[in-house]
């Protein structure tokens, strides 16, 4: 099998990140989690952090990389010699823009190609965004993220 990479600001990982993480480390040799830089989006966590939350979250599966970019995602994707992008699709929701990005990146590198998977049904409502705005106003999270998460968001909101 192919190695897969999958990007994402992981601001911060959650429960919902992991569990396509594991399934696409069944199903691909290599997973490379890419965490984008991105200073668009006003990333909460640093990127050194969030790279070291996914690493925490991600240790125990074997053939997990994580590795921090900031250039164009399909730049990054054939510098690490790989020809698949994973992308989680939570709700019909997220298909418009995941189709966009599919075809933009079909465009620029005609070699590379998308795959989707859909998180497991009891972790498909957990997003990121949710979960820095739970933690902002003191609410546990532990329920959808790793502990080492739970901590940083803990320690950023103090």
């Amino acid at each position: 099998m192919p190695k897969v990479i999958y990007p994402g600001t992981f601001d911060p990982i959650t429960n919902g990140h992991t569990d396509l993480i594991e399934r696409a480390g069944r199903l691909f040799d290599e997973v490379v989690v890419a965490v984008a830089y991105n200073s668009r989006k006003k990333p909460l966590l640093e990127l050194e952090e969030r790279c070291d939350l996914v690493r925490q979250a991600t240790a125990h599966v074997p053939n997990v990389t994580v590795m921090g970019f900031s250039n164009l995602l399909a730049e990054f994707v054939r510098s690490q010699n790989a020809t698949v992008i994973l992308r989680g699709l939570r709700a019909v929701s997220d298909f418009e823009y995941e189709f966009q990005l599919a075809d933009m990146n079909r465009r620029l590198a005609p070699e590379l190609e998308s795959v989707f998977l859909t998180p497991t049904n009891h972790l498909s409502y957990i997003s990121s965004t949710l979960i820095r705005e739970i933690a902002s106003l003191g609410g546990d999270v532990s329920e959808f993220v790793n502990p080492a998460v739970q901590d940083a968001l803990k320690k950023k909101f103090s």
